[in-house]
Formats: C-alpha cells, sequence, structure tokens
C-alpha cells in the first residue's frame, strides 16, 4: 500500500463518518412529528364545543339509547317469539354498544356525561318533556314502561313493537340531525349508520304489527 493510499485512508473513514450522521439525522427529522403533528396537539384541536351538535348529541343520545336497552331486556321476559327476542337482543347489543362509544367520546373530550341544558338544544329547538319520565321526542312514559313490564305473550310483543317504533323513528330523526350538522368525523359517522339501521327495523316491525293484528 502505498504512503498517498495510507494518508487518504483516514480522511475516507472520517468523511464516511461524518455522512452517516448526517443521513441519521435526516431521518430522525423524518420520523420525529412536528409540535403541530402531535397526537395531543391534534386532540386539543379537535374536542367540539360544549354547545357543539356532538356533544349534545352524544348526550342525548345516550339517555335515548338507554330507554330502547331497558325495553328491550324487560320484552326478552316478557314473550317466547322467537323473532321478537331475536329483535330484542339485536338492538340491546347494538344501541348498548353505540351507548358506549358516544360515552367514551365524552370522556375523551373532558365533556360531562349528563348536563342541565335543554333536551335537543343541538338541534336549534328544545323540546318540552312530556312528563312521567319521558324527556324526549320517542321515549315512553314510566307508565308504558310499567304497563309492559306487566304484559305477556302477544299483549307484551305489540306494546314493545308499538313504543319501540315510536322511539325508532324520533331517534332516527335526531341521528339524521346530527349525520347533518356535527363537526366530528365520529358522530357524523355513528349518526348516519344509526339512520341506516333503524329505518330497516322500523319497516320490519311494521310487519311483525300486522302479523299480530295491530299497527303502529
Amino acid at each position: 500500500m502505498t504512503s498517498s493510499v495510507r494518508a487518504l485512508r483516514p480522511m475516507v473513514l472520517a468523511g464516511a463518518a461524518v455522512l452517516l450522521l448526517a443521513l441519521g439525522l435526516v431521518a430522525l427529522m423524518l420520523v420525529r412529528p412536528s409540535a403541530s403533528s402531535a397526537p395531543q396537539g391534534a386532540a386539543r384541536s379537535a374536542v367540539p364545543a360544549e354547545t357543539s351538535v356532538d356533544v349534545g348529541f352524544a348526550r342525548d343520545m345516550s339517555i335515548h339509547h338507554q330507554q330502547a336497552v331497558e325495553m328491550s331486556f324487560i320484552v326478552r321476559d316478557r314473550t317466547s317469539d322467537e323473532n321478537v327476542r331475536r329483535l330484542a337482543y339485536d338492538i340491546i347489543n347494538t344501541q348498548a354498544n353505540q351507548r358506549g362509544m358516544m360515552l367514551g367520546w365524552l370522556e375523551m373530550w373532558g365533556r360531562a356525561k349528563s348536563s342541565g341544558r335543554p333536551p335537543m338544544e343541538w338541534m336549534g329547538h328544545t323540546v318540552a318533556p312530556r312528563g312521567d319520565g319521558s324527556l324526549m321526542p320517542g321515549m315512553a312514559t314510566d307508565t308504558e314502561l310499567d304497563a309492559l313490564r306487566a304484559a305477556k305473550g302477544k299483549d307484551a310483543e305489540v306494546r314493545f313493537l308499538r313504543l319501540m317504533t315510536m322511539h325508532h323513528r324520533a331517534g332516527a330523526e335526531m341521528a339524521q340531525a346530527a349525520a347533518d350538522a356535527a363537526g366530528t368525523d365520529e358522530i357524523r359517522n355513528l349518526a348516519a349508520g344509526m339512520v341506516l339501521g333503524q329505518q330497516p327495523e322500523i319497516r320490519l316491525m311494521a310487519d311483525m304489527l300486522k302479523e299480530r293484528g295491530a299497527t303502529a
């Protein structure tokens, strides 16, 4: 090996080291998120306001869903009809899951799960509760729930199908309003899914009532 080659070796090695260091720094800059794209900052900017459609819908629909689940549990134990029991089972699972999602978002947003604000204020108007436990359109009264608990067989089935039809119709209207006006993808997508899911169930319950010689 000539003396000139030996003299160049330290320079080559040093240059390679500098190059590797530079490449490492570039890679680190590409991988490391900027302050503006950090998840925490993004989450803060995405939190809906207290008076937003998103927060109001999540609160009100959680209450609405809770009663639908309650009615479904009641009728499940008051009839042996497999079709009604299957419908009740589907409503329990679907709406309990959706309710959990909405309560989870309220928790993530740092918003209380209940409020003293009037029901459905987020829709641009307030509603006067029917009273007797019915807080929003479509919700059954305590008297109607007691009658469902006391009923059996076909009577329980008809009462449930009528109450749930009323419940679904009002719920679908609320969901459509949220799908049109919510500011977060979470609420818009969930609300749109509710509309798509409840409309077929309304038609199904109309057929089931007809089979029992009743109407909604």
